[in-house]
């Protein structure tokens, strides 16, 4: 009988693939978590921001509901960004906003555009909700079709999610590309995850005022160290956003992401010298990894390096080094399966993977 109740494409659909917990690794493994490398989902290896954890200690109302408009968050956002509050928008992380958006704009069976190898749960959400995705996938270098992004807006898709910087190879699509593909009908949503790591100039945020088809996403899990608690946000037109808000959840940013968050935006100056920290061991590591003949290290402007695996099985790599306690990614998919993924760590975390590489 509950079989039935199931939605068919719901049945069909292929399920997202999250990353494992550090917990449940470490039982399976047999190896204590404090033992363990990980360097497998691009968080923050230097943890949570002092104030965010102060502020998270001190939490006084986690018995009361959360305000659910994140006014005080959003407004300190507004200051941080330089846009007005009213075009804001906090999410359960930016996951949950990708849902929303999809949801407020489209019917099951119109056309969403998805350009693989890229973020997972974009195609994710295009299932759950039963739209006809059209797959434009990259070309080998990971650079967008721009030519069949623009034939397949003109056959009459709606929607467009861009990483940027891309993940899984971290590269950037140059600015005048974008404002290419913004001249269409399309709704395009810039998903700015990683932007922190890239060089200054990458963005897009300060003309979504000016356009009535552009929404930039970002999160503070990668570069404001908050992954557990999932907190994001982004920048709407204005219309798009009073739509969003009629049907989230009424108190999805939960009291503590918000203070979390609220803690973080006084960090900044800590956050950006984290920053400087995390892009320092990023030139480091890909030197290192270009070092090694067998694999073959992509150009990043993320806290993550892409590397093509030469000669080896990228799978067999993977499980070998959890072995030692070092946790990296491995990627399932067509064009992926002989590549494997490191996260930037701490220096510490830097040489202990190379020491492992040498001897595997």
């Amino acid at each position: 009988m509950a079989e039935k109740a199931i939605r068919d494409h719901i049945k069909k659909m292929d399920p997202y693939e999250p990353i494992i917990p550090l917990d449940i690794r470490s039982k399976k493994l047999g190896i204590p978590i404090g033992q363990l490398v990980k360097l497998d989902a691009n968080e923050n290896p230097y943890g949570m921001p002092p104030t965010a954890r102060k502020r998270l200690a001190d939490l006084q109302f986690g018995h009361i509901y959360p305000d659910p408009e994140s006014l005080q968050l959003r407004q300190r956002l507004s200051e941080f960004l330089g846009i007005p509050t009213e075009n804001i928008l906090a999410g359960a992380g930016a996951d949950e906003l990708i849902d929303l958006i999809v949801r407020v704009s489209m019917n099951p069976g119109d056309k969403i555009i998805n350009c693989p190898p890229t973020f997972g749960f974009y195609d994710a959400v295009a299932q759950i909700n039963n739209l006809n995705r059209v797959n434009i996938p990259r070309k080998s270098d990971f650079s967008i079709h721009v030519d069949g992004i623009l034939n397949a807006a003109e056959q009459g898709a709606k929607l467009l999610f861009l990483a940027n910087p891309n993940n899984p190879d971290g590269g950037c699509i140059p600015l005048d590309i974008l404002q290419d593909i913004l001249e269409t009908p399309l709704m395009v949503v810039i998903d700015e995850a990683y932007v922190e790591f890239a060089r200054q100039g990458t963005t897009l945020i300060n003309q979504v005022r000016q356009r009535d088809n552009l929404i930039v996403l970002r999160t503070f899990s990668k570069w404001g160290g908050l992954a557990g608690l999932r907190l994001g946000y982004g920048v709407f037109p204005d219309d798009l956003l009073k739509a969003i808000m009629k049907i989230k959840q009424p108190y999805n940013v939960s009291v503590a992401a918000s203070e979390a968050g609220l803690g973080a935006l006084e960090d900044i100056n800590k956050l950006n010298d984290r920053l400087g920290r995390i892009l320092s061991e990023r030139s480091r590591l890909c030197k290192l990894l270009e070092e090694c003949n067998w694999l073959i290290p992509y150009p990043t402007q993320a806290n993550f390096i892409l590397c093509r695996v030469l000669g080896r099985d990228a799978e067999k790599l993977q499980q070998t080094l959890a072995q030692r306690g070092i946790l990296i990614r491995y990627f399932h998919t067509e064009g992926l399966r002989d590549h494997v993924r490191f996260s930037i760590g701490k220096p510490e975390d830097t040489d202990r993977l190379m020491d492992a590489l040498k001897e595997v």
